[in-house]
């Protein structure tokens, strides 16, 4: 299986969700945890791209330069993404964030109108730019179509182009159809974003995978337009499990998602649903009454909850064995 590369649009369509109000210290918060995360490319600015912030689509709290510098100031490895939609945003916006500091562009039209893109993916290519062309709604087109869209941005530069699901109403059957297409007929490498309308952002992640796509957004505890996106955390989580490689750390994913966003969230008096303590289970394979006798056993020790989970699904622990939940806290304590 080849290598994953995980994209986050946290700070992008997840903005959407805070009408377009995160600050520049919020993202200097966030992609400074992502970044350290191991995040391939970090995406921010208004929910619908460069100069969105308008009367049609809601006006942001600040511009898209201010994010761009702020994310600029902190990010060490991650590339720097903004989204550009033909007819909202300008090669001139694109070459401003460029001097702002950002180092790749998603270029976006509707799934059947590829063409509009020509000169914003030839201009950031001329700009040195990282370029994606993600074919958005991609549910309203046939098979033959997407790819022949996806053609005509491979043909203007594009170095990745995506099947983007924006209405969340793709199911599995349909992203494996369609990524398997264009990766039989495209040169460059496919992406997939998901949104969890029906529920089914991580089996479509996944089935893309499995169908040859190389680039997979998420976003951290889900955020989004809609009902938000592949979660980041989760993603990263089933990845593991699969032996599937890519560059991030799920811990230090999860904590982005905890320490530096929920608590920017709560300010805002936005709620996320993505429980992170049910995915743990999940992940290490554990009984599921589990949870609340290694919170206190975790607490008790000071060591990580998470860790004392994975160890006891090392152990194969099964109901009737709580005891190995001290234990095992106990003797992580003993080795910190």
């Amino acid at each position: 299986m080849p290598k994953i590369f995980l994209t986050d649009t946290t700070l992008r369509d997840g903005s959407h969700t805070v009408s377009h109000q995160f600050t520049p210290d919020d993202v200097m918060r966030v992609v400074s945890a992502l970044d350290d995360a191991g995040i391939d490319m970090i995406e921010l600015g208004h929910g619908d791209g460069l100069t969105g912030s308008s009367i049609n689509y809601g006006f942001g709290k600040y511009d898209d330069y201010s994010l761009v510098r702020a994310a600029a100031s902190v990010i060490k490895n991650a590339k720097l993404t903004v989204l550009l939609i033909p007819g909202i945003g300008t090669a001139e916006a694109l070459e401003k964030a460029r001097e702002c500091g950002a180092t790749a562009v998603r270029v976006a039209t509707h799934v059947t109108e590829a063409d509009i893109a020509e000169q914003h993916i030839k201009a950031a290519k001329d700009m040195g730019l990282f370029t994606v062309g993600f074919l958005m709604m991609a549910h309203m087109a046939d098979v033959d179509r997407v790819v022949e869209e996806g053609l005509k941005m491979e043909s203007y530069g594009a170095d990745v182009v995506y099947v983007t699901d924006s209405g969340g109403a793709m199911l599995p059957k349909d992203v494996t159809e369609k990524i398997s297409a264009m990766r039989r007929n495209l040169k460059v490498p496919i992406g997939h974003h998901s949104h969890n309308n029906l529920g089914v952002s991580i089996a479509n992640s996944l089935a893309a995978i499995e169908a040859g796509a190389t680039y997979i957004d998420g976003s951290l505890s889900g955020l989004g337009a809609g009902a938000g996106n592949t979660s980041t955390e989760t993603l990263i989580a089933v990845l593991n499990r699969m032996n599937i490689e890519h560059n991030a750390d799920l811990y230090k994913t999860m904590d982005a998602s905890t320490k530096a966003l929920i608590p920017i969230l709560e300010e805002k008096g936005v709620r996320t649903q993505l429980n992170l303590d049910a995915m743990m289970i999940g992940y290490a394979g554990v009984y599921s009454s589990f949870l609340l006798h290694t919170k206190r056993a975790a607490e008790r020790f000071n060591v990580d909850v998470r860790d004392v989970l994975v160890e006891l699904g090392r152990r194969r622990a099964v109901g009737g064995q709580e005891d190995w939940i001290i234990e095992v806290a106990y003797e992580m304590s003993k080795k910190k």
